[in-house]
């Protein structure tokens, strides 16, 4: 059951991100790139921050990958840059959610002031996955505010009824 579910929502991840990017695809970069009062001022900026923290989840995960500086910090300044680097990043995640056994296993890891803590996978996973759909709905509120009316739906629900 726990591995349908982490694997279901790594997918959910992937599709997710794929719908945000297609959606602020097409919005001038101009627009993407206008602080609109979300937590990290921007759209572009919002989609860097999700990119930063997969890397620096991901590297927790594996010991391997990216390691960015900070937060904040702006990978790609280019669109197409960004976005082929998101979706990589998420074949990435895809291959290491799917190939997962256990979930027990505690990794030793410092958050970004520095300090140490311990976590088994499992509950580290499902906060990954959420911060993602935090982000997730903070950039949907922000294309609304760009004008695209409706963007498109993010909830599991519309994934799960698609398959």
């Amino acid at each position: 059951m726990l591995k349908a579910h982490f694997d279901q929502l790594a997918a959910y991840n992937r599709w997710a991100n794929r719908r945000v990017y297609d959606d602020a695809a097409t919005l001038p970069d101009e627009v993407r790139k206008r602080a609109v009062g979300l937590f990290f001022g921007s759209m572009h900026g919002t989609l860097n921050h999700m990119l930063v923290a997969d890397y620096i989840w991901m590297r927790r995960f594996t010991g391997e990958g990216p390691q960015p500086a900070r937060l904040n910090q702006i990978l790609y300044e280019d669109f197409s840059e960004l976005r082929a680097a998101r979706q990589a990043e998420d074949e990435r995640i895809v291959g290491f959610v799917t190939g997962l056994e256990g979930y027990d296993r505690v990794i030793t890891y410092q958050n970004s002031t520095g300090k140490t803590y311990q976590q088994a996978l499992g509950p580290a996973l499902a906060h990954f996955f959420n911060h993602q759909a935090h982000h997730r709905g903070q950039l949907h509120a922000g294309l609304t505010i760009a004008g695209i009316r409706e963007p498109a739906p993010l909830d599991l629900l519309v994934l799960q009824r698609s398959g």
